[in-house]
């Protein structure tokens, strides 16, 4: 096989990935060379992320739930040595997703470590997202709902300024560190207003952690207890990306009976793998051929301060 695959090819690997198979299992299917799938991914992956930078804009978005999924790059935290353990690009990494309670709406995400920093990327990155105006106030703002991971607080109130409420629910766990293979049992949660929240029930996280069971299921890189992990961070965050561009448009969502695109009004039809691909593939080559004048005309204008 070539470097790049052909349209047809190309949708054919897309597809199978998005449903779950394996880089091996699909390479065994279609006869592609793994690694030709893989620089498939990640390009295609990339693209999926400027995709929805551009698209998921201005979104009147109710309720958000907030949470993280874990997973790791190359090794898992305990065997990291040296200077590895300082590394931000192995081990224990995280991805940070922001779900619509009513369109299910993946709205963004971020991946990294589960620091301060990353939460503070991935609030700014949902600040830019959320449509609000001046004059929306007491409980017409949005809500935010998130666990009890602290940098939550203070980079939602730095970001949004009191555009939005928050409120933090936390589970109460029966020896949490014991079942492997299942999971603890929940014997008590506890909620917290954090800012505008009247309602104390309101405050709920169920959703997004459904939703990382979904992100599992279809993403082998964050199945638990398998041989399946990313061993670069790029391939993680392409991954994800091309995950989360499928769920968003192209997956009919059992309690809609539509797309999370669609019930949030971004699109008005379903698409298929066919459909999401012409839309990113379009997207990628209008913005290289931007950049491409952007800097010719950037080179003119430097040319002639040079001549002044």
């Amino acid at each position: 096989m070539g470097k790049y695959l052909d349209r047809d090819k190309t949708i054919q690997v897309l597809r199978l990935l998005s449903e779950g198979n394996s880089i091996r299992s699909t390479s065994r299917l279609t006869g592609i060379h793994k690694t030709t799938i893989m620089r498939t991914v990640v390009r295609f992956g990339n693209q999926c992320r400027e995709y929805l930078d551009a698209t998921l804009i201005n979104l009147q978005l109710r309720h958000v739930q907030c949470d993280e999924i874990w997973t790791f790059v190359g090794k898992k935290q305990g065997h990291l040595r040296g200077r590895e353990i300082n590394s931000d690009r192995i081990g224990d990494i995280y991805l940070f997703t922001a779900l619509d309670t009513d369109t299910k709406l993946l709205a963004t995400f971020a991946i990294g470590k589960r620091s301060a920093r990353t939460t503070a990327l991935f609030i700014a990155d949902l600040e830019k997202r959320l449509y609000r105006t001046p004059d929306t106030i007491g409980d017409n703002r949005p809500q935010i709902s998130t666990d009890g991971w602290g940098p939550y607080g203070p980079t939602i109130a730095a970001s949004f300024r009191n555009t939005v409420r928050h409120g933090v629910l936390i589970k109460q766990y029966v020896n949490p560190d014991v079942g492997r293979y299942a999971p603890p049992a929940l014997v008590k949660t506890d909620r917290f207003n954090v800012n505008g929240i009247s309602d104390l029930a309101t405050i709920c996280t169920s959703h997004v952690e459904r939703m990382n069971g979904s992100i599992r299921q279809f993403v082998k890189r964050f199945t638990r207890l398998t041989y399946a992990f990313s061993k670069k961070l790029e391939n993680l965050a392409a991954a994800s990306a091309l995950h989360i561009a499928v769920y968003n448009f192209c997956r009919v969502h059992s309690t809609l009976k539509c797309t999370p695109a669609m019930a949030a009004g971004i699109i008005d039809t379903l698409w298929g793998m066919d459909d999401l691909y012409n839309a990113v593939t379009t997207h990628a080559r209008e913005a290289a051929a931007k950049a491409k004048r952007d800097r010719r005309i950037q080179r003119l204008i430097d040319r002639l301060q040079r001549n002044e």
